[in-house]
């Protein structure tokens, strides 16, 4: 049986490798790495299908390593060991070379299979490539995290893509003996969802589909040929990251019907409890924030929740958190404060700490001024002072703007008997 078309034109050399020229261009922050053969333990971070699985093969060729691998999938800590057992005796105590162990989705991975890394990582046995979908903040241990450095792929833009179809055609020992011309790419790239394996994999299927060596691609004809219904939800795939979007934007737009909906879709695909409980802990700050506060307890709960329950049950209590989101009040004030804030620190840089809010633990420090002028809000009349609490040069600026609901519009009230003369609310 041949080889599938993804396989067969799996780069082999940096020079053959299409995309991330942020990382292995000329200017590349791995270029000069790879170069030099010396490879730090390494997390690759991105959507399926862009290669990180394929650089990973290419550094060890490149640095003339030996390359081990391991599924996070199927392996377990007794793999774990094996493997590095085998590295320790390919000569990693006694060379830079090091081996190179890459673990394929190591977010999956558990704490107990990560720790199992640490001291083969940290000692230099093996090197480490990890390649992920996720966050890896959030799916990788800290310890681990530390001694790796991350690298983010991005995805595949459309001249990507389409020169990849053209090396099929032109390049490869198969395609190359037919007569195929592409007349329309937008279905393909639109199928593919931005994967270059799945692009390959649907451009194989089509043209395996004529009896003809003579082949016209067009975008009615890609259509046609294949079914709505091999495009499923795919939780390493383009809908993982389609679905979580129309789920957030549901709730968002206040439509628990739709929401639910998206969450069934996720459900049934077999998507981490964990990270939709993640997302919607997200939301309920970004998105309701101060118009109900309680959101966020409510999705605080839901994390910690599915996170003992696990399936099937957790279904239940998404369920719960998805429709209270969408039927909650919805704010995104605190999400601009802090946007806005963080823009002018960004602006205007380390400004000094006034004088009146600085600690004065030492003599020294009181008599330079520290601490003087401090109004103590407790001692004066419904525990507020008029003061004045940023820097001279951003004084006055208005940050957090209530939102225009019932209990943001309290607190813009209350911000109002308060700071009348300083603040338009």
């Amino acid at each position: 049986m041949n080889e599938p078309l993804a396989e067969r034109l799996r780069p082999k050399t940096l020079e053959d490798y299409i995309s991330q020229s942020h990382l292995i261009g000329p200017n590349g922050s791995l270029t000069s790495s790879i170069k030099q053969g010396i490879i730090p333990s390494i997390i690759f971070w991105g959507p399926p299908g862009i290669g990180k699985t394929t650089l990973a093969h290419i550094i060890a060729n490149e640095s003339k390593r030996p390359f081990y691998t391991l599924s996070a999938i199927n392996s377990g800590v007794k793999d774990v060991r094996e493997v590095i057992d085998k590295a320790k005796q390919s000569g990693g105590l006694f060379t830079t070379k090091n081996p190179i162990l890459f673990i394929d989705e190591i977010h999956r991975f558990s704490k107990s299979q990560q720790d199992s890394l640490l001291q083969a990582v940290e000692k230099g046995w093996v090197t480490l490539i990890g390649a992920t979908t996720e966050n890896p903040s959030f799916e990788v241990i800290p310890a681990l995290l530390s001694r790796c450095q991350v690298y983010i792929l991005n995805s595949f833009d459309k001249n990507d893509l389409e020169s990849l179809l053209k090396r099929a055609v032109e390049k490869d020992a198969i395609l190359s003996q037919k007569s195929i011309i592409i007349d329309e790419t937008e279905a393909l790239l639109r199928l593919s969802g931005g994967d270059a394996r799945k692009l390959l994999n649907i451009f194989e299927l089509i043209v395996n589909s004529y009896d003809s060596n003579k082949i016209i691609i067009t975008n009615e004809a890609v259509l046609q040929k294949v079914q709505n219904n091999t495009v499923r939800y795919d939780k390493t795939g383009e809908q993982h990251y389609d679905i979580i979007s129309a789920l957030i934007k549901s709730i968002r737009g206040s439509d628990p019907n739709a929401a639910v909906y998206w969450l069934a879709r996720m459900i049934e695909g077999g998507e981490d409890v964990k990270f939709i409980a993640r997302r919607l802990l997200i939301l309920a700050s970004e998105d309701i924030g101060n118009a109900n506060p309680t959101a966020l307890v409510i999705a605080n709960s839901t994390f910690q929740a599915v996170s003992t329950i696990g399936n099937p049950e957790s279904r239940i209590i998404l369920s719960q958190c998805v429709t209270y989101l969408a039927c909650s009040p919805k704010s995104n004030a605190a999400y601009k404060a802090i946007k806005d804030a963080q823009q002018l620190v960004q602006e205007t840089g380390d400004l000094s700490v006034p004088l009146s809010l600085r600690n004065a633990p030492t003599k020294l420090m009181k008599e330079l001024g520290y601490g003087d002028n401090y109004q103590y809000a407790h001692n004066h009349k419904n525990s507020f002072a008029l003061h004045e609490f940023l820097p001279d040069d951003i004084k006055n600026t208005k940050l957090y703007n209530p939102g225009d609901n019932p209990r943001e519009n309290g607190l813009r009230e209350f911000l109002k008997t308060r700071w009348k003369d300083k603040y338009e609310y």
